[in-house]
């Protein structure tokens, strides 16, 4: 018997983002190796959609539309500087011996947001499958805008970032949701796209 395509989605366990180094058309996207995007509180994907109308005659007489706008924004509760330097062309460097280490992000002027594929997950049991689980893939995103750093007052600070997901110009793909049967980890090793 074939697999429900409806399930419900609870919560997000796991988000990685993968740094696009190559997407040649008609060839083979490669990317580099995935980095925990830590204390993933939410992933929410949403798009646009473009709708023109033929008018004639004093009236519609079509009408059709295009996604002209996929976008996925991914709070999360920890600052991380490689998902930073991921993000956008910036250096991580770390200095120091104990008790005096430091490791500090640096972005130039000149700096620029660069691709990657973002992946996030359901817990075990965050879908209809008691033992499976939900995926979200997009293969090629850009930040739409800077992300939320900074303090708050008297609170812990949500780090915020949106970007703005486009077709992968080697093959196409856009965006993949999986439903497994059994859960499964979210493969981090350096691989080309499907």
């Amino acid at each position: 018997m074939a697999m429900s395509r409806v399930t419900k989605l609870y919560a997000v366990e796991d988000c990685k983002i993968f740094p696009l180094l190559s997407d040649p058309a008609g060839g083979t996207a490669m990317y580099g190796e995935g980095i925990d995007v830590p204390g993933i509180k939410e992933m929410e994907i949403s798009g646009d959609v473009e709708v023109k109308e033929l008018r004639g005659d004093n009236g519609l007489l079509d009408s059709d539309s295009a996604i002209s706008n996929v976008t996925v924004s991914y709070p999360h509760a920890k600052l991380s500087l490689d998902v930073l330097k991921a993000l956008i062309v910036s250096t991580v460097t770390d200095s120091g011996t104990t008790p005096a280490q430091k490791t500090k992000w640096s972005m130039k002027q000149g700096a620029k947001p660069l691709p990657y594929k973002i992946e996030g997950k359901t817990p075990t049991g965050g879908s209809d499958a008691i033992t499976g689980d939900v995926h979200f893939t997009l293969f090629k995103c850009v930040m739409s805008s800077f992300p939320g750093l900074g303090f708050a007052e008297e609170d812990y600070r949500t780090i915020e970032n949106e970007a703005r997901a486009v077709p992968l110009a080697s093959t196409g793909e856009w965006v993949d949701v999986e439903i497994n049967e059994t859960a499964t980890a979210i493969d981090t090793t350096a691989t080309p796209a499907p």
